[in-house]
């Protein structure tokens, strides 16, 4: 009995990880402009060896919304986007760490801890609009500051980047 439940486990195991290839192989290469390229240890390409996402693909992905303050804007915007945890499955990220890159090249760093349910997103819009870059935009990863006082603290700050347009996941 053991034996047949270690075969049945295995097997499904064989067939998950099948799953995962044949989904990394079909993942659509991006028809728009790409908004986020991520690299580094990741289960999912689909340019050569990183995942290229334009607002679409981003947009197609289970998306997250949420009102709170910031201390860069005036008042309480709506913020939505993909959640850094639905992000995390996608790529594949259980532990490590993202480096997260703006595109002046400022880089920060973030835990894959952060990615929890009802936490931080990469936000696309802000107040139902695309962000430009002058509004810090076309992404700015955003914690839901006015949902709990852990996300109001210097560190979480730090790790709030805006005109985000590149991620390395490092395991």
């Amino acid at each position: 009995m053991i034996k047949f439940i270690k075969a049945v486990g295995l097997s499904l195991i064989f067939a998950m990880g099948l799953g995962t290839v044949a989904f990394a192989q079909n993942f659509p290469a991006p028809s728009g402009d790409v908004l986020l390229t991520v690299a580094g240890e990741i289960d999912v390409v689909n340019v050569e060896d990183t995942l290229q996402l334009d607002l679409t693909a981003l947009s197609d992905l289970d998306s997250a919304s949420f009102e709170t303050e910031t201390i860069w804007t005036d008042g309480v915007h709506t913020f939505e986007g993909v959640s850094l945890h639905v992000f995390a499955e996608l790529v594949g990220a259980e532990a490590g760490t993202f480096l997260a890159t703006a595109i002046n090249d400022y880089t920060v760093e973030i835990p894959v801890s952060d990615a929890v349910e009802g936490g931080p997103i990469i936000a696309y819009f802000m107040d139902g609009e695309e962000m430009s870059v002058r509004d810090k935009g076309p992404l700015w990863i955003i914690y839901p500051y006015d949902n709990s006082s852990d996300y109001r603290s210097e560190v979480i700050y730090s790790r709030s980047i805006w005109q985000l347009d590149r991620i390395e996941v490092v395991k």
